[in-house]
């Protein structure tokens, strides 16, 4: 089977997703290689079934929102299943963009490890969580990854998210470890495979919109913000008071987006209509056509 690149996503981040795709084969040598497919959110009725219905995450409960921004997570344990169980592919998150050429993460030897990905960083990856927004898998070594089912789980008190996206349940020695540049939080340097706009709050194509993700509902260093979150939530409701999305201190990182974003536009694959229509959802900036007409080309 073709080796294939997978991004999943959901209807708030559709531009990134799109805006992903498109990196990864027009920054590629090899782009006749490898598939791209986008894995969505409306295309697996089990996650919007669970609406409201509370699930495990790290220790705590919580109720299952489908309209979180990050509501795609679980669809990370896709990809063997739409494989076949046979082959190569990468899973990556919608705030993932090509810098450079992701033929060689797939076709690198991985020493008969069936994933590998970084480490989570800060006490999350102290505590030896994974970084499971990108893995490179060998499709035939994780016949055990059923994402419906193990989705089902985290609202029985089975399997913590947690230590499902951790990949703590994952036998240690199946896990070989990719090197950071391969997914480079918030970091764009020359050595930069794939850039990652990891930190939600400032991804460059939401500066300013009203937050509309859901925090931690524990913080390990301020155990009493964590109690003051849930508290929130329960009193006043999922995003409110958590202000709005700042821009990112990386000015090339930003222009890094959108000048991959005009690619998009002029080559048709997204259309001034859906960049208006997405700013009426508030999934995109306000002035991002402003800010397009201001970002140079980038060199093909």
């Amino acid at each position: 089977m073709k080796a294939t690149v997978f991004i999943h996503t959901n209807h708030r981040q559709m531009i990134g997703a799109l805006v992903s795709e498109y990196t990864i084969k027009r920054n590629s040598k090899n782009p006749d290689k490898f598939d791209v497919q986008l894995i969505h959110t409306k295309d697996y009725p089990f996650l919007k079934d669970k609406e409201g219905q509370e699930f495990l995450r790290d220790g705590y409960t919580r109720p299952w929102r489908y309209e979180d921004l990050q509501s795609f997570t679980p669809l990370r344990f896709m990809p063997p299943e739409l494989m076949g169980y046979e082959g190569r592919a990468v899973i990556m998150d919608p705030d993932i963009f090509a810098v450079g050429d992701i033929w060689e993460l797939l076709s690198r030897d991985m020493g008969g490890h069936a994933i590998m990905c970084r480490a989570r960083s800060g006490a999350k990856g102290r505590e030896g969580c994974m970084a499971s927004s990108v893995m490179l898998l060998e499709c035939a070594k994780l016949t055990h990854w059923k994402c419906e089912e193990q989705f089902n789980k985290l609202f029985t008190g089975e399997l913590d998210y947690m230590d499902w996206i951790c990949l703590r349940t994952e036998p240690r020695e199946s896990i070989g470890m990719l090197e950071p540049y391969w997914n480079d939080f918030d970091r764009l340097k020359a050595d930069t495979k794939l850039l990652h706009n990891t930190r939600r709050l400032t991804q460059p194509w939401k500066t300013g919109l009203p937050i509309d993700f859901t925090p931690a509902d524990k913080s390990r260093r301020f155990p009493v913000l964590g109690w003051l979150m849930r508290w929130r939530r329960k009193l006043f409701g999922e995003h409110a008071l958590l202000g709005r999305y700042l821009r990112h201190p990386d000015r090339n990182q930003e222009r890094f987006f959108f000048a991959m974003l005009k690619e998009c536009l002029d080559q048709g694959i997204v259309t001034e209509e859906m960049i208006r229509e997405e700013m009426g959802r508030n999934h995109v900036r306000h002035d991002a056509f402003e800010v397009m007409d201001r970002t140079p080309k980038m060199a093909a």
